[in-house]
């Protein structure tokens, strides 16, 4: 990519036809022919007309469109998209990149402090899992069993988020079987680990039955470095969620039926499961 000394000599060079960076070595000789034979020319210019060189030069890097099409297909990019225009405009080019990466990188941890938490559903009719969603009512889970799938890597950062969200889902399902779908958890760090280890004693305390699925293979060797595996037992580490689904049918508990906490039916009187209520939090630990 040829480029210049900064942002309006790039588009200068660009402006120009620069396709190499011998581009590069024109800019230079002409720099210093200029220096040699016009210098004092130029300097009688005053500097009104030198930053109106500038300004039509730059103003072409300034491109509405790509701002609407950046915002069209996620808000939090076109937010940071703006604050880079606003760095760059305010504080110059490269103290304004400066201030885009730090709030990009602010973002990026907010997201991953804050993973999404989902109960996963079958679509009806069909052999397709899916987030449970105003979008689809009619999707059907297994009354007593309750699936929570978290996305994401889960460490030290957001370990309690995770299972402070995981233990609403149990107190608003009251399930007897929890079983949690790790496939879109490439990695699980010590300290989530053991929150895991120890929701998981909590929970069967309270007779509810942990069943792990679809583990990615660098954490089910963390599973098995730890001891959960032994602490679970293989018949609890299941292969998906599909599988998880067939144990529990298997294990003589009712066919599939509609949500009864279904974001589109939690208004519905429907008939729940009898279990004990309690505000013990099994999945919170703290560091």
């Amino acid at each position: 990519m040829p480029a210049g000394g900064g942002t309006s000599q790039t588009a200068v060079v660009r402006s120009a036809g620069g396709r190499s960076q011998k581009a590069s070595l024109v800019t230079a000789a002409a720099a210093v022919a200029t220096m040699l034979l016009l210098a004092p020319l130029l300097g009688l210019m005053p500097n009104a007309t030198l930053a109106a060189v500038v300004i039509v030069y730059s103003i072409g890097l300034i491109k509405p469109s790509e701002f609407r099409a950046i915002r069209s297909v996620r808000t939090m990019e076109f937010r940071w998209a703006l604050i880079a225009c606003l760095g760059v405009l305010v504080f110059g080019t490269l103290k304004g990149i400066v201030v885009a990466i730090i709030v990009s990188m602010i973002g990026l941890a907010s997201q991953a402090a804050n993973p999404r938490v989902s109960v996963i559903g079958r679509k009806r009719g069909a052999d397709v899992l899916r987030p449970l969603s105003a979008e689809h009512p009619d999707d059907e889970t297994f009354p007593g069993l309750l699936i929570v799938r978290p996305e994401g890597r889960l460490f030290f950062v957001n370990a309690q988020n995770v299972g402070e969200q995981i233990n609403a889902l149990v107190q608003q399902y009251q399930p007897r079987v929890l079983a949690l779908d790790l496939s879109r958890v490439p990695d699980l760090e010590y300290s989530a680990l053991q929150a895991l280890m120890e929701g998981e004693k909590r929970l069967t305390e309270r007779g509810i039955v942990v069943w792990l699925a679809a583990l990615n293979p660098g954490v089910l060797e963390v599973v098995r470095h730890a001891g959960l595996e032994q602490q679970l037992g293989r018949e609890r580490l299941l292969f998906n969620a599909r599988a998880a689904i067939e144990r529990y049918r298997l294990s003589g508990r009712p066919q599939g039926r509609a949500a009864p906490n279904h974001p589109a039916t939690c208004l519905r009187s429907m008939k729940r499961d009898p279990l004990p209520r309690t505000s013990s939090s099994a999945w919170t630990t703290r560091r």
